[in-house]
């Protein structure tokens, strides 16, 4: 290892496993008065005021909006701070299509009876419709893919409006324009209080009677009581959601009741996948760090991802 290897310390508790990521990618795992850099490993634990010497700190999460809310990043604006936006994309991208292909496919029926003529006639396509990807990062990316080897035409929104591999794009600020014109739609934007309840009631009312709805990227971008109106009224073909507002989803809630809403807690990304995953992301983003490039996922403190 290079006398010049960059101090890396892991908090908020000491890990065999990330200290051979570090060594791994370049870098010297040291304690956190001599670091230059932080992976920081608990998203339930507040960031420790920083020595003047960390110039970066890995967080766990793709989603950031607990240290934003505690003003950690406010606090050291000369520190650049990675997320772990796109570590976990390929698994959430899986769940979202797992989601989509229940809910249209209508396995989430429970038949009582051995009945092929009415089990067929609820039984949707996914091949050939259109599926709106709202939030074309990483499980974006990860998941257009897998929708166009399937015959589907996806439609991708993003903030810039950037090409999109396989895809049309919309910017965010045309957004309107996709609801009427899709067949499903798959929610996978940050969560931002611009994002919040980006799905309510008026666009609701906009899809199609057939069209289902995934969520695998925050509540909060669902409104959750339209969500339940539409269901209960029909215009709507159903729900899967992998995160929920409230969550957890308290017992006894109305989405518990209803037939064509397919829940799962929060497990897109099960721990047993969550960690390996970060683990190598830090091996790559200390690697870039030791080698002077910029790190992968710098975090925008303006837009809040």
């Amino acid at each position: 290892m290079s006398q010049d290897a960059p101090v890396i310390a892991v908090g908020p508790k000491p890990d065999s496993d990330f200290d051979a990521a570090i060594t791994a990618g370049g870098g010297a795992p040291g304690p956190l008065s001599r670091a230059s850099g932080l992976v920081w490993t608990d998203s339930r634990s507040p960031l420790p005021q920083l020595p003047a010497g960390v110039r970066w700190v890995q967080l766990p999460f793709a989603g950031i909006e607990g240290f934003l809310g505690s003003g950690a990043l406010a606090r050291h604006p000369e520190v650049v701070f990675t997320s772990a936006a796109g570590a976990y994309s390929a698994t959430v991208a899986e769940q979202a299509l797992a989601l989509l292909l229940a809910g249209v496919r209508g396995l989430w029926r429970r038949e009582g009876s051995w009945d092929p003529a009415s089990a067929a006639a609820r039984t949707g396509r996914l091949g050939g419709s259109t599926v709106a990807v709202v939030g074309a990062g990483g499980i974006g990316r990860d998941l257009i893919p897998a929708l166009r080897a399937l015959g589907v035409k996806v439609v991708a929104v993003n903030r810039s409006g950037r090409p999109v591999d396989d895809a049309v794009v919309v910017p965010a600020d045309r957004i309107d324009e996709v609801w009427p014109s899709v067949d499903h739609v798959v929610v996978a934007a940050p969560s931002t209080p611009e994002t919040r309840a980006l799905v309510n009631a008026e666009v609701l009312a906009q899809l199609q009677p057939h069209s289902w709805i995934v969520n695998v990227a925050r509540g909060s971008l669902i409104d959750t009581d339209a969500l339940v109106a539409a269901l209960r009224a029909g215009t709507i073909g159903g729900v899967g959601l992998d995160v929920t507002d409230p969550e957890p989803l308290p017992d006894g809630h109305p989405l518990w009741s209803i037939p064509n809403a397919i829940i799962t807690p929060h497990v897109a990304n099960p721990p047993q996948h969550l960690r390996p995953a970060l683990l190598e992301r830090v091996e790559v983003n200390v690697r870039r760090v030791a080698n002077g490039m910029e790190p992968l996922a710098v975090i925008d403190r303006d837009r809040g991802y």
